[in-house]
């Protein structure tokens, strides 16, 4: 599958709820309440401290993606990220493509490392896309979020210098 990735347009909006939405009602990889209102949701994801890009396979929104700095002011050379794929689009590389991407967009801005606050012990895709992309687990942090079938569950503190 061909993958072109762009900075987002507010005209993206609705497809960006329409990857949203799936993914947070599942309570498995992101701390969003399932039941989070698209606007909420859009104003986070496109919000003014963000760099928000889509993923498109022809003309389709297939994933979308932002970078942002992890902390403020002195903590701001490290990048953090958020990622979501149309779960229709699962298992076709969009992830990966998008991952690839925003570490060479991250290094692009200025940023010397990117480190995910919390990846879902479970969710054995990212940890798996993450580690092959040279992130390593520095941390894990007992009961942190709560999932939606499977109560309490570890997460990740994932770094990797760019």
């Amino acid at each position: 599958m061909l993958i072109e990735i762009r900075k987002a347009l507010p005209s993206d909006e609705d497809n960006i709820w329409e990857i949203i939405q799936p993914v947070i009602a599942a309570g498995d990889t992101y701390v969003f309440s399932p039941d989070s209102p698209k606007d909420k949701m859009l104003g986070f994801w496109m919000a003014a401290d963000k760099h928000t890009y889509v993923a498109l396979s022809g003309t389709q929104v297939v994933g979308a993606f932002f970078i942002k700095d992890n902390q403020p002011d002195l903590g701001s050379h490290i990048a953090n990220a958020g990622y979501m794929t149309l779960p229709a689009a699962f298992g076709k590389g969009i992830g990966t493509a998008m991952a690839k991407f925003s570490i060479e967009e991250a290094r692009r801005l200025g940023y010397s490392a990117m480190q995910f606050n919390i990846v879902i012990k479970t969710n054995l895709s990212a940890v798996s896309l993450w580690k092959k992309l040279g992130f390593e687990i520095i941390g894990e942090i007992p009961d942190a979020f709560r999932h939606r079938q499977n109560g309490l569950t570890n997460a990740y503190i994932m770094y990797r210098k760019l």
